[in-house]
Protein backbone atom coordinates (compact mmCIF):
# COMPACT_ATOMS: atom_id res chain seq x y z
CA UNK A 1 0.00 0.00 0.00
CA UNK A 2 1.23 3.45 -0.99
CA UNK A 3 -0.07 7.08 0.31
CA UNK A 4 0.62 10.49 -0.12
CA UNK A 5 -0.26 14.12 0.94
CA UNK A 6 -3.38 15.32 -0.97
CA UNK A 7 -4.36 18.30 0.94
CA UNK A 8 -4.22 20.63 3.74
CA UNK A 9 -7.21 21.36 5.72
CA UNK A 10 -8.26 25.35 7.08
CA UNK A 11 -10.92 25.30 9.36
CA UNK A 12 -12.21 29.05 9.21
CA UNK A 13 -15.79 30.63 10.89
CA UNK A 14 -16.88 31.62 7.08
CA UNK A 15 -16.00 31.27 4.13
CA UNK A 16 -15.73 34.82 3.73
CA UNK A 17 -12.95 34.83 6.94
CA UNK A 18 -11.25 32.13 5.33
CA UNK A 19 -10.50 33.87 1.84
CA UNK A 20 -9.63 37.23 4.11
CA UNK A 21 -7.38 34.80 5.66
CA UNK A 22 -5.62 33.31 2.89
CA UNK A 23 -4.76 36.70 1.16
CA UNK A 24 -3.43 38.19 4.19
CA UNK A 25 -1.14 34.85 4.28
CA UNK A 26 -0.21 34.15 1.17
CA UNK A 27 -0.75 37.84 -1.02
CA UNK A 28 -3.53 35.87 -3.36
CA UNK A 29 -6.93 34.69 -3.28
CA UNK A 30 -7.95 31.23 -2.89
CA UNK A 31 -9.31 29.71 -6.31
CA UNK A 32 -13.29 28.33 -6.65
CA UNK A 33 -14.19 25.08 -4.78
CA UNK A 34 -17.62 23.91 -4.08
CA UNK A 35 -19.96 22.52 -1.65
CA UNK A 36 -21.17 19.57 0.45
CA UNK A 37 -24.36 19.04 0.57
CA UNK A 38 -23.56 15.96 2.93
CA UNK A 39 -21.90 17.59 5.44
CA UNK A 40 -23.37 21.24 4.79
CA UNK A 41 -20.07 22.57 4.35
CA UNK A 42 -18.57 24.78 1.65
CA UNK A 43 -14.85 25.32 0.62
CA UNK A 44 -12.46 27.16 -1.56
CA UNK A 45 -9.06 25.77 -3.14
CA UNK A 46 -5.67 26.94 -3.38
CA UNK A 47 -2.87 24.41 -5.51
CA UNK A 48 0.47 24.29 -3.30
CA UNK A 49 1.89 21.16 -5.35
CA UNK A 50 5.62 21.15 -5.15
CA UNK A 51 8.43 18.36 -6.37
CA UNK A 52 7.48 16.88 -3.11
CA UNK A 53 3.79 16.91 -2.94
CA UNK A 54 3.19 16.77 -6.83
CA UNK A 55 -0.60 16.92 -6.46
CA UNK A 56 -1.30 19.09 -3.05
CA UNK A 57 -3.44 21.62 -2.52
CA UNK A 58 -4.86 23.56 0.23
CA UNK A 59 -8.59 23.41 1.14
CA UNK A 60 -10.25 26.18 3.42
CA UNK A 61 -13.43 24.79 4.82
CA UNK A 62 -16.55 26.56 6.64
CA UNK A 63 -20.13 25.23 7.82
CA UNK A 64 -22.26 26.93 5.00
CA UNK A 65 -25.16 28.38 7.06
CA UNK A 66 -27.30 27.89 4.05
CA UNK A 67 -27.58 24.77 4.41
CA UNK A 68 -28.27 21.94 6.35
CA UNK A 69 -26.73 18.63 6.30
CA UNK A 70 -28.06 16.21 4.37
CA UNK A 71 -26.38 13.32 6.82
CA UNK A 72 -28.94 12.41 9.83
CA UNK A 73 -28.31 14.86 12.42
CA UNK A 74 -26.75 12.21 14.83
CA UNK A 75 -23.60 12.35 12.67
CA UNK A 76 -21.58 15.12 13.18
CA UNK A 77 -19.74 17.03 10.43
CA UNK A 78 -16.28 15.76 8.97
CA UNK A 79 -12.94 17.57 10.68
CA UNK A 80 -14.66 18.01 13.74
CA UNK A 81 -16.13 21.13 12.55
CA UNK A 82 -18.59 20.63 15.16
CA UNK A 83 -16.81 20.45 18.02
CA UNK A 84 -17.02 23.75 20.57
CA UNK A 85 -13.51 24.00 21.24
CA UNK A 86 -12.34 23.97 17.74
CA UNK A 87 -15.41 26.58 16.95
CA UNK A 88 -14.03 28.80 19.82
CA UNK A 89 -10.22 28.61 18.81
CA UNK A 90 -11.61 30.26 15.41
CA UNK A 91 -13.68 32.59 16.64
CA UNK A 92 -10.79 33.53 18.87
CA UNK A 93 -7.75 33.33 16.21
CA UNK A 94 -9.30 33.08 13.11
CA UNK A 95 -8.81 30.23 10.39
CA UNK A 96 -6.47 27.79 11.28
CA UNK A 97 -5.03 24.45 9.98
CA UNK A 98 -6.09 21.61 11.72
CA UNK A 99 -5.63 18.48 9.16
CA UNK A 100 -4.20 16.74 6.88
CA UNK A 101 -5.64 14.17 3.94
CA UNK A 102 -3.76 11.46 2.40
CA UNK A 103 -4.57 9.95 -1.06
CA UNK A 104 -4.27 6.39 -1.10
CA UNK A 105 -5.30 4.03 -3.95
CA UNK A 106 -7.91 1.89 -1.43
CA UNK A 107 -9.67 3.50 1.04
CA UNK A 108 -11.44 -0.02 2.25
CA UNK A 109 -7.93 -1.46 2.51
CA UNK A 110 -6.27 1.30 4.33
CA UNK A 111 -8.81 1.54 6.41
CA UNK A 112 -8.63 -2.28 7.47
CA UNK A 113 -4.66 -1.16 7.75
CA UNK A 114 -5.53 0.96 10.93
CA UNK A 115 -8.00 -1.67 12.27
CA UNK A 116 -5.38 -4.05 12.72
CA UNK A 117 -3.37 -0.87 14.70
CA UNK A 118 -6.97 -0.44 16.88
CA UNK A 119 -7.62 2.71 15.26
CA UNK A 120 -11.52 3.54 13.88
CA UNK A 121 -10.55 6.05 10.94
CA UNK A 122 -14.23 5.58 10.24
CA UNK A 123 -16.64 5.20 7.51
CA UNK A 124 -15.76 5.21 3.62
CA UNK A 125 -18.35 7.44 2.24
CA UNK A 126 -18.86 8.37 -1.13
CA UNK A 127 -19.12 11.95 -2.85
CA UNK A 128 -19.21 13.64 -6.10
CA UNK A 129 -19.28 17.20 -7.58
CA UNK A 130 -19.34 18.69 -11.01
CA UNK A 131 -16.33 21.16 -11.83
CA UNK A 132 -15.00 22.87 -14.96
CA UNK A 133 -12.29 20.30 -15.38
CA UNK A 134 -15.14 17.20 -14.79
CA UNK A 135 -16.71 15.25 -12.87
CA UNK A 136 -14.87 14.79 -9.54
CA UNK A 137 -15.60 11.27 -7.42
CA UNK A 138 -14.11 10.06 -4.41
CA UNK A 139 -14.26 8.19 -1.83
CA UNK A 140 -13.30 9.30 2.09
CA UNK A 141 -13.46 8.34 5.60
CA UNK A 142 -15.16 10.00 7.63
CA UNK A 143 -16.52 9.36 11.30
CA UNK A 144 -19.72 9.69 12.99
CA UNK A 145 -19.00 11.72 15.43
CA UNK A 146 -16.30 13.37 12.97
CA UNK A 147 -13.27 13.67 15.25
CA UNK A 148 -9.92 13.98 13.18
CA UNK A 149 -8.20 12.11 15.79
CA UNK A 150 -4.10 12.80 16.81
CA UNK A 151 -5.00 16.17 17.13
CA UNK A 152 -5.54 16.62 13.28
CA UNK A 153 -2.35 14.67 13.29
CA UNK A 154 -3.42 11.28 11.63
CA UNK A 155 -4.68 11.87 8.04
CA UNK A 156 -8.28 10.96 6.73
CA UNK A 157 -7.90 9.01 3.98
CA UNK A 158 -9.47 9.54 0.62
CA UNK A 159 -9.64 7.73 -3.01
CA UNK A 160 -9.73 10.13 -6.27
CA UNK A 161 -11.76 8.60 -9.38
CA UNK A 162 -10.60 9.32 -12.67
CA UNK A 163 -10.13 13.09 -12.33
CA UNK A 164 -8.19 14.74 -9.53
CA UNK A 165 -8.96 18.55 -8.42
CA UNK A 166 -5.61 19.79 -8.52
CA UNK A 167 -5.63 18.91 -12.46
CA UNK A 168 -7.81 22.21 -12.87
CA UNK A 169 -6.08 24.42 -10.87
CA UNK A 170 -4.35 27.38 -11.65
CA UNK A 171 -0.72 27.74 -10.15
CA UNK A 172 -0.53 30.36 -7.49
CA UNK A 173 3.22 30.41 -7.04
CA UNK A 174 2.55 28.62 -3.92
CA UNK A 175 4.62 25.61 -3.18
CA UNK A 176 4.58 23.31 0.03
CA UNK A 177 8.26 22.81 1.04
CA UNK A 178 7.94 20.38 3.97
CA UNK A 179 5.14 19.47 6.41
CA UNK A 180 6.08 17.49 9.97
CA UNK A 181 3.88 15.68 12.50
CA UNK A 182 4.76 15.78 16.34
CA UNK A 183 2.17 14.03 19.13
CA UNK A 184 2.76 12.94 22.80
CA UNK A 185 2.53 9.50 21.65
CA UNK A 186 4.52 9.81 18.48
CA UNK A 187 5.44 6.05 18.20
CA UNK A 188 1.74 4.84 17.56
CA UNK A 189 0.96 8.22 15.18
CA UNK A 190 4.21 6.72 13.38
CA UNK A 191 2.84 3.09 13.05
CA UNK A 192 -0.41 4.01 11.97
CA UNK A 193 0.97 6.49 8.78
CA UNK A 194 3.05 3.56 8.16
CA UNK A 195 0.18 1.50 7.66
CA UNK A 196 -1.43 3.07 5.56
CA UNK A 197 1.60 3.32 3.24
CA UNK A 198 2.39 7.35 3.90
CA UNK A 199 6.60 8.07 3.90
CA UNK A 200 8.57 10.39 4.23
CA UNK A 201 6.72 12.52 6.48
CA UNK A 202 8.54 13.53 10.06
CA UNK A 203 6.96 12.50 13.26
CA UNK A 204 8.22 13.71 16.29
CA UNK A 205 7.73 13.26 20.00
CA UNK A 206 5.83 16.59 21.79
CA UNK A 207 2.96 18.79 22.17
CA UNK A 208 0.28 17.83 19.10
CA UNK A 209 1.19 19.92 16.31
CA UNK A 210 1.70 20.05 12.13
CA UNK A 211 3.87 22.18 11.00
CA UNK A 212 3.15 23.43 7.03
CA UNK A 213 6.08 25.30 5.29
CA UNK A 214 5.14 27.27 2.44
CA UNK A 215 7.50 29.19 0.03
CA UNK A 216 5.42 32.17 -1.65
CA UNK A 217 6.00 35.21 -3.77
CA UNK A 218 6.45 37.01 -0.04
CA UNK A 219 8.88 34.13 0.88
CA UNK A 220 8.78 31.29 3.15
CA UNK A 221 5.39 31.26 5.32
CA UNK A 222 5.23 28.84 8.18
CA UNK A 223 1.39 27.42 9.74
CA UNK A 224 1.07 25.52 12.86
CA UNK A 225 -1.95 23.88 14.46
CA UNK A 226 -1.24 24.33 17.71
CA UNK A 227 -2.87 21.24 19.62
CA UNK A 228 -5.85 22.69 18.20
Amino acid sequence: MSARIDYLVIAARSLDEGVQWCEATFGVAPGPGGEHPLMGTHNRLLKIASAGFPRAYLEIIAIDPGRRPARPAAFLRWFDLDDPSLQAALARNGPQLVHVVAEVPDTGAAVQALARQRIDRGRVLEASRDTPAGRLDWRITVRDDGQRLFYGALPTLIEWGAVHPADGMADAGIQLRSLALSHPRAEDLATAIHAVGLAGIPVNAGAPNLRAVFDTPRGTVTLDSKGI
